[in-house]
């Protein structure tokens, strides 16, 4: 058994949040491998911006104000470079990023990082390539997340559903493109069709209220687009997205240059949902093109492949399959082992 010790500086969650509210892909998939490294016997703790002190699935959570311990076999300094410096006993020190790299390519960055970090842990390949070459390193280690345990064993759809559409990401990421494809290329061609949005500034806490002006902009536009069968329900948890999941046809996501793994996509692949992507940021590592849904290149041929997969029963099927069958290929407890590779 080890002692795992993870520091955090950023929003305000702990391991009981998932289980209330909505959270962001990062923070949930770093509650999901604490609980998980927990669950493999090592004494793991986190130390973050939570109210107080809560021990939850084997983690114990602490307010990142109070200290961290003296030492760890291996800490992880997640995301901020405020706290690379704050166990320098620790066996092993490595730097967990999820975001473009590139904001890590500062002085009070780089410096820490050649000085405390024995490895910098990315969460794919092309988010790996964020991060310039000349750049201090003393090891690249990549580690995708888990694939969620809750979407990989849950029951999928029995049967085709309806012509429902679905879009569950941050609204600032590729949303009002959507919005134009959606009412004028693929609901004209679908008039029963139905786009539910999952989407809000709830979700991102602090850093979504600062957008929440912008978002808000966004969010009018869908709301005015009701006659073409859109429909803005705000983030749901993620029991409520399951059964939503189970409901819906094929969600559609234009992608991003900053998403670097995208839980959001990875959630609904693990349920069977075809998805309709394009080749932006992580996204065709997400999706595997004319298998488990598309990875277009054109405007043209994303609204395509989603008119297809809303009206081509037999093409559905085959997709879900395709999904169902790569559901269990990585799921967290391969990505705790991953991790347990980094200790000293």
């Amino acid at each position: 058994m080890a002692r795992i010790v993870l520091a955090d500086d950023g929003i305000e969650f702990d391991g009981r949040t998932p289980e209330e509210r909505p959270l962001g892909g990062a923070e949930s998939s770093l509650v999901s491998l604490m609980e998980e490294l927990a669950a493999r016997g090592h004494e793991v703790s986190v130390h973050n911006n939570c109210t107080a002190p809560v021990s939850h699935k084997g983690v114990s959570w602490a307010p990142l104000k109070d200290g961290l311990p003296d030492t760890a076999d291996l800490f992880i300094a997640n995301r901020s470079d405020k706290v690379l410096p704050l166990m320098p006993r620790a066996g092993r020190t490595v730097f967990w990023t999820h975001n473009p790299a590139t904001y890590m390519v500062k002085w009070r960055y780089l410096s820490k990082l050649w000085k405390y970090a024995d490895a910098i842990v990315f969460i794919g390949d092309y988010h790996a390539t964020t991060y310039p070459g000349w750049c201090p390193v003393k090891n690249r280690v990549v580690i995708p997340y888990g694939l969620p345990d809750e979407f990989s064993t849950t029951e999928a759809a029995a049967a085709v559903p309806g012509p429902r559409a679905v879009f569950t990401s941050n609204p600032l990421r590729g949303l009002d493109w959507l919005l134009d494809r959606w009412s004028r290329d693929i609901q004209p061609q679908v008039p029963s069709a139905e786009l539910f949005l999952f989407t809000g500034a709830a979700v991102y806490g602090a850093a979504g209220d600062a957008k929440a002006e912008v978002m808000a902009k966004v969010l009018d536009k869908a709301k005015a687009l009701e006659e073409k069968g859109v429909r803005l329900q705000g983030p749901v948890p993620k029991q409520r997205l399951i059964e939503e999941f189970r409901q819906a046809r094929v969600m559609l996501y234009r992608g991003d240059i900053n998403e670097t793994f995208c839980m959001s996509v990875a959630e609904a692949q693990c349920m069977g949902l075809p998805t309709v992507v394009t080749d932006l940021g992580s996204m065709a590592e997400r999706v595997a093109d004319g298998e488990t849904g598309y990875v277009a290149q054109t405007d043209a041929a994303f609204s395509e492949a989603a008119v297809r997969l809303l009206t081509d029963d037999s093409l559905w099927s085959a997709q879900q399959s395709a999904a169902l069958a790569k559901r269990r290929s990585w799921l967290w407890a391969d990505a705790a082992e991953a991790w347990e590779r980094l200790l000293p």
